[in-house]
């Protein structure tokens, strides 16, 4: 581990919610970002933590305890469940060692049955009111779904996942927010973000880079592109990492980043 500093510090965040291992006292896995059950494991398998340690057998022991028999999981006691809560729990467990667990697979059979017709994830929450915007997937968890399947046999294997990658090739065009959350294409989309947290464009072309649908498309071309225009030295330079992560040495901002640059060659691989 070249980053135990970064590793303590979010470790003695564990109880910053109330309960152990990031969780609220009542068991909320997702409050508190990035120092939530979900975000602080999956950051700390970016840093390179052996799956092994206990705070991250008990953080997956957390994960697993939410899912409920049809594959969704219940991170947010007594609410609603949301498909992006789903996809980002199983975004960390494939992080943390179990995509080709059994108990995975109810869930991505869950994703693939409730896949929306332009062939992304979406949900019928409304934070932002209707529009024509509104009756598209969002992005953002479309993205982090994809993330998750890249993990399985499902890559490059499904035509479903074809569609996903069609839907996201083209926001790349459209640019303007879709979805019932508003997920645009815009400055903030454009600002390279490390650990990947959200939807931006280091994150979207590392996901779609794992694609043979997109991979020789003109638009991931495009993409790769304005990702490459940013580089120094032919290494990342993290330009937003999260506000509380800011000060943390494996994604300064403004800095070149040695994980982030190991995204970035696998990029590279995927495309030769």
């Amino acid at each position: 581990m070249n980053y135990p500093k970064d590793i303590q510090y979010i470790i003695e965040r564990s109880r910053d919610n109330g309960g152990d291992l990031w969780a609220t006292p009542d068991g909320n896995l997702i409050k508190g970002g990035p120092f939530s059950t979900l975000e602080a494991s999956y950051t700390l398998t970016e840093l390179g933590l052996d799956l092994s340690h206990p705070m991250l057998d008990g953080a997956s022991a957390l994960i697993w305890q939410a899912q409920r028999p049809d594959g969704r999981f219940s991170l947010v006691p007594k609410s609603s469940i949301f498909p992006c809560q789903t996809i980002h729990a199983a975004k960390t467990l494939c992080a943390l060692g179990f995509a080709q667990d059994s108990r995975l697979e109810a869930t991505l059979s869950h994703l693939l049955d409730t896949q929306y017709e332009d062939g992304g994830w979406r949900c019928n929450k409304f934070f932002f009111g209707h529009g024509p915007e509104t009756e598209a997937s969002n992005p953002g968890p479309t993205l982090t779904a994809l993330d998750v399947f890249r993990h399985t046999t499902y890559l490059n294997n499904d035509e479903r996942l074809n569609r996903a990658v069609e839907f996201l090739l083209s926001h790349w065009v459209t640019r303007a927010p879709l979805g019932p959350c508003h997920y645009g294409i815009g400055t903030l989309f454009h600002q390279v973000s490390f650990p990947f947290l959200n939807y931006n464009l280091f994150y979207y072309v590392y996901v779609l880079s794992f694609y043979d649908a997109a991979k020789r498309d003109p638009r991931f071309q495009d993409a790769l592109s304005v990702l490459q225009s940013k580089l120094k030295d032919g290494q990342i330079v993290v330009e937003r990492p999260h506000a509380k992560l800011a000060k943390l040495d494996f994604c300064k901002k403004g800095e070149k980043s040695e994980l982030a640059t190991k995204r970035y060659q696998e990029i590279l691989d995927n495309v030769r």
